[in-house]
């Protein structure tokens, strides 16, 4: 079977050295495998993605002398996709209605004796909109009330899962540990978690290698995989990229990009053999 990797920034921002690092890793595993390397754009949310920082990605690639196969995916030309799948969940009773704000969650987490931390380090969904009664949720989305929809993950979960990875083997699942996670957002059609897993299996992704950082994740995907009866990839999480404080580098702080590394005259030649 041919191997097949990719790319799937958000353009939020420009691409600095960390992502560099990411679509090198990519691009070099599919390249020396004689398989395909795909490129795709993960910007389905609107209050952040610019068609500026997208045009940004594809020139800094190429840049770098990074090609890819096929066209680029955009995941906003393709929101009726992830609608299907949600409408596919909801329809199997597995998800129900958020209505609570940030704050709403806040506030209760902060009232709990012990708030439980998902293994990404976020605080664990209280389930506070799980419980309201069928009248009680038309009631409020006919006052308008805005919602998300989250995955009832302790009804989703019917079974054992586990994912390959190329350092650990195989790796038990444990996605009850993240509790009720959105997969419908209230200021986009979907999120990362089912976007991404949808896309890999409909590119037929074999590796997904990405950072460290999104090791966690895997644990949610693989259970919509499991859920939608998807393919599992392979996954092979790489080493992230920090600055001399030891800080990995981020958008957030401000890290120096590519744009900047190539204004100042750093060749495209010396960034690719730093990031050997």
């Amino acid at each position: 079977m041919s191997i097949v990797t990719r790319f799937a920034p958000s353009p939020t921002g420009h691409l600095h050295l960390g992502h560099a690092f990411s679509a090198l890793t990519a691009w070099r595993r599919a390249r020396a495998a004689g398989g395909r390397f795909l490129l795709r754009f993960e910007d389905i949310d609107p209050g952040r993605c610019r068609p500026e920082y997208a045009a940004g990605i594809v020139e800094d690639l190429s840049w770098l002398g990074i090609d890819w196969d096929g066209p680029i995916r955009i995941q906003s030309e393709h929101l009726r996709d992830y609608g299907a799948v949600l409408d596919a969940l909801s329809e199997r009773g597995l998800l129900y209605p958020c209505f609570c704000t940030r704050m709403d969650i806040a506030r209760e987490i902060e009232a709990s004796a012990a708030a439980p931390h998902a293994p990404d380090g976020s605080p664990v969904y209280p389930g506070t909109c799980r419980g309201l009664s069928a009248d009680a949720r038309a009631a409020r989305i006919a006052a308008g009330v805005r919602f998300a929809l989250r995955l009832d993950v302790e009804r989703a979960v019917s079974g054992p899962l586990s994912y390959e990875d190329e350092t650990d083997g195989l790796v038990r699942c444990d996605p009850m540990a993240f509790g009720d996670v959105v997969l419908g957002r209230k200021d986009a059609p979907a999120s990362y978690h089912l976007c991404v897993t949808h896309d890999d299996a409909l590119q037929g992704v074999t590796v997904v290698t990405r950072g460290e950082d999104l090791r966690p994740a895997t644990h949610l995907h693989r259970l919509l995989q499991a859920l939608m009866g998807w393919a599992a990839p392979v996954y092979a999480h790489h080493r992230l990229l920090t600055d001399p404080s030891g800080r990995r580098l981020a958008k957030r702080d401000r890290a120096a990009t590519l744009r900047d590394l190539r204004a100042s005259g750093v060749s495209a030649g010396a960034v690719r053999a730093m990031l050997e």
